[in-house]
């Protein structure tokens, strides 16, 4: 799912990546042990915003690139449409925890950010299941709409 070339193309340089799964799986941890949804309600809009306005809205993206302005130089890449992908996964899941938070039904919020916070340690663990997803999403789109709506 990610190429090795340079990090000067539109892809997210994998320590971007990487910085973005730790937030979300720090964060959730974090929630959890101290029974505090709103910073599950913080990383929803962090993950939101990224979604919504790409890498110039992800605050994650704003800060790696700085943190990891001389390794993203040389860093293998990630496609763009990927990682928003997987964080529109994150935030519908994030979301849904919230709507649970607010319905007086948190032990469903805390499911639900727990699956993200399991998403993103599987992730940094190695296998991305929402890069297995956007793949077989591809893969089916091609098959029903044929190679020109695969590459929209």
């Amino acid at each position: 799912m990610s190429t090795t070339t340079s990090a000067t193309c539109e892809g997210i340089p994998l320590p971007i990546v990487k910085l973005n799964r730790w937030v979300l799986l720090i964060g959730i941890v974090t929630a959890i042990i101290t029974q505090q949804p709103i910073v599950t309600t913080a990383l929803f809009f962090i993950i939101l915003s990224a979604v919504v306005f790409g890498k110039n809205g992800s605050l994650i993206f704003i800060i790696g690139s700085r943190i990891f302005a001389k390794q993203n130089a040389n860093a293998a890449i990630e496609d763009p449409r990927l990682m928003r992908f997987n964080n529109s996964i994150a935030a519908i899941l994030l979301g849904g925890a919230q709507i649970a938070f607010l319905a007086g039904v948190p032990l469903t919020g805390w499911i639900l950010s727990g699956v993200v916070a399991v998403a993103a340690t599987v992730a940094l663990s190695g296998f991305c299941f929402g890069c297995f997803l956007f793949y077989q999403f591809n893969l089916q789109r091609f098959k029903l709409f044929g190679k020109q709506q695969a590459k929209n």
